[in-house]
């Protein structure tokens, strides 16, 4: 039942954010709750964590989508990374793999510290990049979601195997969309 409602709730979530409606991070803060206890009961410590940790920043993602309207300044537009931007994003997502991983490792009974640190580790990046409405977030949860489905077909949470494969599919389509949305921007 938790497994189901969060699924629910996290497919209205990226319809939103394909959208570019705010009501996305809402979305993902009640789907990261559920999705919380869904992970934690099955010993993915790094993806419970993780939830938690997407809530804070829906949140924050919230504020940003919303905040230039209540503060009545320029919109947050979509925008592409610098390529430095993109190095620097790189090198924060490998160093960050290895600190969570081994911290699974050592202080969890986790079975997989090194997927699900991995998965970990760049959903952050991906979050905060989408966050910032920058277009290379997509690919992050492209490569996100393909993992994932790994994992969680290990873990028998066929489910979110659905889901994610929706994700791996939405993804794609949020990367076009807002590709398009940049072009006729110009």
């Amino acid at each position: 039942m938790t497994e189901a409602a969060g699924f629910a709730l996290a497919v209205g979530m990226v319809v939103c954010s394909i959208k570019e409606l705010h009501w996305s991070w809402p979305l993902a803060i009640a789907s990261s709750v559920l999705y919380f206890f869904v992970f934690k009961d099955s010993r993915l410590y790094g993806e419970a964590a993780l939830q938690i940790v997407f809530s804070l920043l829906a949140l924050w993602g919230w504020w940003q989508w919303l905040g230039p309207t209540l503060r009545k300044t320029q919109s947050n537009e979509i925008q592409r990374m610098s390529a430095r931007s993109a190095w620097q994003t790189g090198i924060i997502a490998l160093g960050l793999w290895p600190l969570v991983a081994l911290f699974l490792q050592h202080f969890t009974d986790s079975d997989v510290p090194w997927w699900d640190g991995f998965v970990t580790a760049l959903s952050l990046v991906g979050q905060y990049l989408l966050g910032r409405k920058y277009l290379e977030n997509w690919l992050i949860w492209m490569l996100v979601n393909g993992v994932s489905m790994g994992l969680f077909a290990y873990k028998s949470l066929w489910l979110t195997v659905v889901l994610y494969t929706i994700f791996l599919v939405m993804s794609g389509l949020g990367w076009r969309t807002w590709h398009g949305k940049m072009k006729e921007a110009v």
